[in-house]
């Protein structure tokens, strides 16, 4: 009979998500930023206090605040709606009617059951239905949802979605290969592994238009 610290535990070294959509609550953001790096301050105090850390060494007495910091600004950014790029679309006026690819997206996000970094390339693509979106707005879609805690699955189909409402296409698609830290540096400890998702959405379920995908971005990451 599994108790249910180990069946967590099971979910987390597993890598396996509960929700199709960031498990955030509804009064995520009742307080401000301030306030909330102020509440995560404290808590790294006191995690590096029981580790036995000397906060009064020089090196460590602004390490709280820094990852406070890094938290509500930057790393986990994304989970607030205020950031959200807007991926303002325009008239396909050159009438571009094959599929766009930009490959080699850099992703940088963090395993939501561990909280150490996934990293990878993001190759994303759409084929118009008479609209099309800036380049960069693609890499910021990206960047949006990587910078919160994530499963990779979710975070391939998180802009998959997006572009397909932006686009008002179902013809959208995107792969990510990417190393999580939580298998390259703990648990298994296996360096070279890394994990492949992919989301194909209207006509790139069809296998001659994904086998085009494929050899478009020939899956040749590197880190």
């Amino acid at each position: 009979m599994i108790n249910n610290e180990e069946f967590q535990d099971e979910i987390g070294n597993n890598h396996i998500s509960s929700s199709a959509k960031n498990p955030v609550r509804d009064d995520a953001f009742d307080i401000s930023d301030d306030e909330k790096i102020e509440r995560i301050k404290k808590d790294v105090e006191n995690i590096l206090i029981t580790l036995g850390m000397d906060l009064t060494d020089d090196s460590l007495k602004g390490t709280p605040n820094r990852v406070a910091k890094m938290f509500v600004k930057e790393i986990f950014g994304g989970l607030n709606p205020l950031k959200k790029p807007n991926a303002s679309t325009f008239e396909n006026n050159y009438k571009y009617g094959e599929m766009l690819v930009e490959k080699n997206i850099t992703v940088y996000s963090t395993c939501e059951h561990h909280l150490l970094p996934i990293i990878g390339r993001a190759h994303v693509a759409y084929i118009s239905n008479g609209r099309v979106v800036g380049l960069s707005k693609i890499n910021r879609i990206v960047e949006y949802y990587s910078k919160r805690p994530q499963v990779q699955e979710r975070l391939t189909m998180q802009i998959v979605q997006e572009l397909q409402i932006a686009l008002n296409t179902e013809d959208v698609a995107c792969i990510i290969d990417a190393k999580h830290l939580c298998v390259n540096s703990r648990g298994i400890k296996d360096i070279e592994s890394s994990t492949v998702t992919s989301e194909f959405g209207g006509k790139f379920k069809n296998e001659q238009t994904r086998r085009e995908l494929l050899d478009y971005i020939k899956l040749e990451t590197k880190f």
